[in-house]
């Protein structure tokens, strides 16, 4: 998968935590893209638009 025009983004609630945060780059089309924001160069998962938002929600939905 070839991530080379990914936009890279942290989450606005990631704050200052130290960098010990995930990236996601959700500008590809059919992908979106998640990596840890400490190893930029290292490997990424990829994930299916569908998939991502329901991974989001239920994330959401947890106190």
């Amino acid at each position: 998968m070839d991530l080379i025009d990914a936009t890279w983004r942290k989450s606005t609630r990631s704050g200052s935590s130290g960098g010990d945060c995930v990236e996601v780059a959700d500008n590809l089309p059919g992908i979106v893209g998640v990596r840890d924001s400490k190893d930029p160069e290292g490997p990424a998962l990829v994930f299916g638009p569908v998939a991502w938002r329901a991974f989001v929600t239920e994330v959401a939905r947890k106190p």
